[in-house]
């Protein structure tokens, strides 16, 4: 038998920050994402040999254990040793035999939720092997837990659950781990335009998103007026773009972009530097109308939202940042999962 999954990555179109604690369980949190055609994947080959292979191919990592009931959190593929750990401490009470092996369409530190991509995904295919009671948000909780209290791994709530459910959502994010994850129903059309006019831009360059997220979390810990404020405006911007969305007001999805990437750079240095504000200032003066990085800022992929035929131009003005723009289109299902 061979089980298999994968799960879609994500842009985040607004909100994005408001999901990280403190600021949630203080203030409360909204953000809007939407998953895309690049994916993490996952397969394992259940075995009878007493061993446990952990097999990164697009790392090109590859590790061997004699099957424990804990593998090693050593700094060597820890996001799949945290997941095994976790499946048999909460469910299966006894050590495993198997060979995992996954692939992931962007390099971490894309912006894209890789790494909670990843681990949705494995997790999903655990579920399908061993036939776990998760349902959606049961997944996405315990992705986060493994990421975020199992490996003490810096980062926010979205991820998690843009992966396993997949689509277009408003999400809303309170104190407590309470999330609630609310699927927008948009007209095709809309979704084929915003797709078009929306341009997925790879600066070929990553960051350790952790760095940025603590920098925000201990800003709003230390009662930073300028950050609390800029985090406040993002929350502001996701329901801006929840509407506009909803009534195909793609005309303003540019100035809302913009609104919200002026006032994320706010909330912590390092999210942005001279190179990220040349490329943005030169994709707006070759026609886009706003954008924003992917992610907690400092590098990876970034958005341009060009209307009409715009991007053509905005992508040629862009090579010469040594950047390449990726077609896509959105992803409508979450973490998928079967058997052969």
């Amino acid at each position: 038998m061979i089980i298999r999954s994968k799960a879609p990555l994500r842009i985040g179109l607004a909100g994005g920050g408001t999901d990280v604690a403190p600021y949630s369980d203080i203030y409360g949190g909204a953000i809007l994402n939407a998953t895309i055609s690049m994916y993490a994947y996952a397969t394992i080959v259940p075995g009878n040999n007493g061993k446990i292979v952990i097999h990164s191919v697009d790392k090109d990592e590859r590790y061997e254990y004699d099957s424990v009931e804990s593998l090693p959190v050593n700094g060597k593929l820890d996001l799949l040793s945290g997941i095994y750990n976790r499946i048999v401490r909460q469910f299966t009470k006894e050590r495993l035999s198997f060979e995992l092996s996954t692939y992931v369409d962007a390099p971490p530190g894309s912006g894209l939720g890789t790494s909670s991509t990843l681990v949705v995904t494995v997790l999903g295919a655990f579920a399908e092997w061993l036939n776990l009671p998760l349902g959606e948000y049961d997944l996405a909780r315990v992705a986060y837990e493994v990421e975020r209290v199992d490996l003490n791994m810096a980062g926010g709530k979205q991820d998690q659950y843009a992966a396993t459910f997949g689509g277009v959502n408003f999400m809303e994010f309170y104190n407590d781990d309470k999330v609630i994850v609310n699927p927008l129903r948009i007209r095709t059309q809309y979704l084929n335009e915003l797709a078009h006019n929306l341009i997925l831009y790879n600066t070929r360059t990553s960051r350790l998103s952790s760095r940025i997220i603590e920098q925000q979390s201990q800003n709003i810990l230390s009662k930073d007026a300028t950050s609390i404020e800029a985090t406040h405006k993002l929350k502001e911007q996701a329901i801006m773009m929840k509407e506009a969305i909803l009534k195909g007001e793609l005309d303003r999805i540019g100035e809302i972009l913009d609104f919200g990437w002026q006032n994320k750079k706010l909330m912590a240095p390092d999210i942005s530097n001279e190179w990220i504000d040349d490329i943005y200032q030169t994709a707006i003066k070759s026609g886009a109308l706003g954008g924003k990085i992917s992610g907690a800022g400092g590098g990876g992929f970034m958005i341009f939202y060009c209307p009409d035929n715009t991007r053509y131009k905005v992508i040629d003005a862009l090579q010469k940042f040594g950047g390449v723009s990726h077609r896509y289109e959105f992803a409508t299902t979450g973490m998928t999962s079967w058997s052969i």
